[in-house]
């Protein structure tokens, strides 16, 4: 049985977040789980908090006025700020530098979509800054026919339908990387990583550009260098370029998995995939080992610590039975917040505030998973991420910034607490 002083469960953001600040700071560190996340998934923006339950302009002052079970509450404004901090060091000094985030919690960006309202997000690629809509310029948007999951003519729609006073048109290419029938966003970024491509497709905007024009593709900028893709369309173009997110999958949301991915590696931790975990051995109120099933074959990992951050609902970490019982599927943990026997669980409408919605594993102010009386159910566990109970990313618009945040503060958390990391580096 391998031991390790930190057993992280999950690699979304939450999970490799705790994970690179664990292994920063001395920890021996692993990783389990299942895939790679949600982090395809997302956009690849930090959105603090975008609705309460009007949109928010200023979401530092807005958190003060959230409940206080919500987990921003929990961990409290100041390791909100503190982890956006360091995503934002993490991605500049990272693997795919000179790529940056900008922006911080004290004023949203308000980037447009490729389908529904305007989105407002704290911290954004530097690639999609200049759509910020608070700037009326207009918008040219420019989509490939090949690329099925993006349509620049719903997308210039929609702007001008936004009540913000921004006009915008389109245009679609019809350029394929390598001729093939059938690419996504992915394909896309790998053919705007070559100078070549990106040349087709400046020689093909450039002449249709009326004055004044900022200039929209999908989020498909380059994957292996963004910033060259991005800064070389701006210049050949001479306008401010910027990209919207699409469906998945999402090219910004897997260069934030690189990124944090190679950091762990850099910093000593290590990433095992295909890996479920299905229960702890206990001993005083402590998990001492994880048991995981690989394949056919089940494996043990001692820990000293355990992050929990596998998900809710839609990751599996979370999961309702045919008599609506909610369990946590990998430690047990209890679920608060599940509407009883006879109680509205959903409502009619797919944006409508849920009941079901705020279900999740309850913490303490550290972090621990506590029980229905509210006692402290395991001391050396510690949840973040979408497991926890109390909030509603999806109406918040807040899921990355509450998995970046709880994910920081578990480790910080870990640090301060923990015997097994040298106490130098805990308050490094």
């Amino acid at each position: 049985m391998s031991h390790h002083d930190a057993v992280v469960v999950g690699t979304g953001l939450a999970g490799l977040t705790a994970a690179v600040r664990l292994a920063e700071s001395g920890a021996r560190v692993l990783v389990l789980a299942k895939g790679v996340g949600a982090t395809h998934l997302s956009p690849g923006t930090i959105d603090v908090l975008g609705y309460s339950p009007a949109r928010v302009e200023r979401p530092a002052e807005a958190l003060g006025a959230l409940p206080a079970t919500h987990p921003y509450s929990l961990v409290g404004a100041d390791a909100v700020a503190a982890a956006v901090t360091w995503f934002k060091e993490r991605v500049a000094s990272g693997s795919l530098a000179p790529y940056a985030s900008v922006g911080d919690v004290d004023a949203n960006f308000l980037l447009p979509p490729a389908v529904g309202v305007p989105r407002p997000s704290a911290v954004v690629p530097e690639t999609m800054a200049a759509g910020d809509l608070r700037d009326g310029d207009p918008v040219y948007v420019v989509g490939f026919r090949a690329l099925k999951d993006f349509h620049p003519a719903l997308l210039a729609d929609n702007l001008g339908r936004s009540g913000l006073g921004v006009k915008a048109r389109a245009t679609e290419l019809e350029l394929v990387p390598e001729r093939r029938r059938d690419v996504n966003a992915l394909g896309f970024a790998r053919a705007l990583d070559d100078p070549a491509f990106r040349g087709d497709v400046v020689a093909q905007v450039v002449t249709r550009l009326a004055p004044g024009e900022r200039v929209a593709f999908p989020a498909v900028l380059g994957i292996a260098d963004p910033h060259g893709a991005w800064t070389a369309l701006e210049q050949g173009l001479g306008r401010p370029v910027f990209e919207v997110p699409t469906l998945p999958p999402s090219v910004p949301g897997m260069r934030v998995f690189a990124l944090l991915r190679e950091a762990l590696r850099r910093a000593g931790g290590s990433v095992v995939l295909n890996n479920v975990v299905i229960g702890a051995e206990r001993a005083g109120g402590r998990v001492t080992a994880l048991r995981t099933r690989v394949g056919l074959r089940d494996e043990r990992h001692g820990a000293d610590w355990v992050v929990l951050a596998t998900g809710g609902f839609a990751s599996g970490g979370l999961e309702l039975d045919s008599r609506w019982s909610a369990r946590e599927t990998a430690l047990g943990l209890p679920v608060a917040g599940v509407p009883g026997a006879g109680e509205q669980r959903f409502r009619p409408g797919y944006f409508d505030d849920h009941p079901m919605s705020r279900a999740g594993v309850a913490v303490d102010r550290e972090l621990r998973p506590v029980d229905a009386a509210g006692e402290r159910a395991l001391e050396n566990v510690l949840v973040a991420g979408a497991t926890l109970a109390g909030a509603e990313p999806w109406r918040e618009k807040s899921g990355d910034g509450l998995s970046l945040a709880t994910g920081y503060r578990a480790a910080e958390l870990v640090l301060a607490a923990s015997t097994a990391v040298p106490a130098a580096a805990a308050g490094s």
